[in-house]
């Protein structure tokens, strides 16, 4: 039995959903965004929520029925709320700026980091060595700043790189004298 699939799917009241079949429409504030389901997932709504089950007991529906229903809570939040990653550049003379639709990063190379910020992902710096990233797909904000993230990955020497907001570094001893 799934944890993940028995919770359901709360709908605010600024969201509208449209169901086609199998595919599932939701249009917010921040946009919109659709799933498809398997055949092998019921989704029934009552009231304001969405419950996920599973049709037959096979293997690959037990392993989707958690999987459509976090993919649906997912879009259900980032339609309302939306999803943010907030990245950190630490180390001397690294810092960043958003000019237009262009993120500048300099990060110790002998050259700039230029990134074009895709449509429908809002990056700001607030602090030069602050970077946030918003949208309302949690894949995409996921991805760009995994892509950030490896233009100076961070070392376990001395800690500098690109790092999440709250992640811990491993670090490691330097030679011994």
């Amino acid at each position: 039995m799934s944890r993940i699939g028995k919770r359901p799917v709360t709908v605010p009241a600024s969201v509208t959903m449209t169901r086609d079949g199998n595919l599932f429409s939701f249009k917010g504030r921040l946009g919109e965004g659709s799933c498809t389901v398997p055949d092998c997932i019921s989704v029934v709504m009552e009231g304001t929520d969405l419950h996920v089950t599973p049709k037959d007991s096979t293997r690959f529906a037990r392993a989707m029925w958690g999987t459509v229903q976090r993919t649906l809570s997912d879009i259900v939040k980032g339609v309302s709320d939306g999803f943010t990653v907030n990245l950190d550049l630490v180390g001397v003379g690294y810092k960043a700026a958003v000019a237009g639709s262009t993120l500048t990063m300099q990060l110790g190379y002998s050259h700039d980091v230029v990134y074009e910020i895709p449509a429908g992902v809002s990056i700001r710096c607030d602090k030069p060595t602050q970077v946030s990233i918003t949208a309302n797909s949690k894949q995409k904000v996921g991805a760009i700043a995994a892509l950030l993230r490896s233009y100076r990955p961070p070392e376990p020497y001395k800690g500098k790189g690109v790092i999440r907001a709250g992640e811990f570094i491993v670090r490691k001893e330097g030679k011994k004298k």
